[in-house]
């Protein structure tokens, strides 16, 4: 198959609009490489870069250890699966993904061996006379598959492929992509802005802000040692809290002493420079009384959201808000007054920049 090696890659439109700032990624063969971040951070950008739909500004773009900066898209040997399917509404499933096959002069024989195998591996089989319009969302995303795979490409590249499609078939389909993924074993990039699709797809996880890349990393890794405040408000349903503190009056400012959280006369050992903790809401218990060395928050619940299994406490605390997940149905409601505790081991500290302490 192939690795992916992109080497300080930029991209800066007509009046100096610098949509990506400097990425570098490596993308190990067979591995499944995620881009995630909020709308206009660059991600969709890189992956046109590497399909070739966009020209890169600076830097390289190797696909099995070739630079393809000048290789037009067609001879890269990728298969793109686009966010609207990009079907053609005229002709039958069978035609539509045999299409690319035939445009490269493939055998008759060889073009119905492939695309009647990957009907049957993506149970789209009974399906192959239909048109685009006789089929579900679900389906049509299936029969996009299927057009990319049955070209055996070095690489896949996916654009955003669930979002069309309602929450359990997204779902579905996440499981389906991923079992693909790895009985084909082709490397592949994918494009999200929802982070549970990240979180459970990636291999490689890139979380993605402002045309730079904030954090690279296994999804669990960064999930449980977020580089940044911006990755630990965006990894995460509900994000982690992050509260503000401060040095106590008349400490040094990069004392690691006791420090306050701002709004509430809280005390509590922090790192030197530490100007934010931050705890996920499944570290924060309710309780009567605190251990030591735990943070201890007095809290007023705002709204409670139950969820089914678990429910999500929404608080004001320590001058900010807070959500606690709780298991079951919750107790609590609205104006009830509570204990917060955090052990000391779940705190995570960002300095002033929001960069990991």
């Amino acid at each position: 198959m192939a690795t992916v090696d992109l080497k300080d890659v930029r991209k800066v439109y007509p009046g100096g609009v610098e949509a990506v700032k400097g990425v570098s990624i490596a993308i190990p063969d067979k591995e499944l490489c995620v881009l995630v971040g909020p709308s206009g951070c660059g991600k969709s950008t890189l992956l046109r870069m590497i399909a070739g739909l966009e020209t890169i500004s600076s830097g390289t773009c190797a696909i099995d250890g070739k630079v393809v900066n000048a290789v037009g898209p067609t001879e890269r040997d990728i298969a793109m699966v686009f966010q609207n399917y990009a079907l053609y509404p005229h002709m039958k499933v069978y035609d539509n993904m045999a299409y690319g096959l035939r445009n490269r002069g493939t055998p008759k024989d060889e073009i119905d061996s492939r695309v009647r195998s990957t009907a049957k591996v993506l149970e789209l089989s009974h399906l192959l006379d239909r048109r685009p319009r006789e089929l579900s969302g679900g389906q049509r995303q299936r029969v996009a598959m299927g057009r990319a795979i049955v070209r055996n490409p070095k690489v896949f590249l996916f654009d955003e492929p669930l979002s069309n499609l309602d929450a359990k078939l997204r779902g579905q389909m996440r499981v389906e992509i991923k079992n693909l993924q790895r009985s084909l074993g082709v490397t592949s990039v994918y494009v999200t802005h929802d982070q549970l699709e990240a979180m459970t797809l990636a291999d490689i996880l890139v979380v993605m802000n402002a045309g730079l890349v904030e954090q690279m990393g296994a999804p669990l890794d960064i999930y449980e040692k977020p580089a940044s405040t911006f990755v630990a408000s965006f990894i995460g349903a509900p994000p982690m809290n992050l509260l503000a503190i401060a040095a106590k009056p008349n400490s040094p400012v990069d004392t690691a002493e006791k420090v306050l959280a701002n709004g509430e006369g809280l005390e509590i050992s922090a790192p030197a420079h530490a100007a934010t903790l931050g705890f996920r809401p499944e570290d924060a218990d309710v309780i009567s009384e605190g251990t030591t060395g735990s943070l201890k928050l007095s809290a007023t619940v705002e709204a409670v959201e139950p969820v089914g299994a678990e429910s999500f406490l929404y608080c004001a605390a320590a001058g900010g808000r807070i959500v606690v997940r709780v298991s079951g149905r919750a107790a609590a409601k609205p104006g009830d007054q509570l204990k917060v505790m955090v052990p000391a081991g779940k705190l995570h500290w960002f300095d002033s920049t929001g960069k990991r302490v």
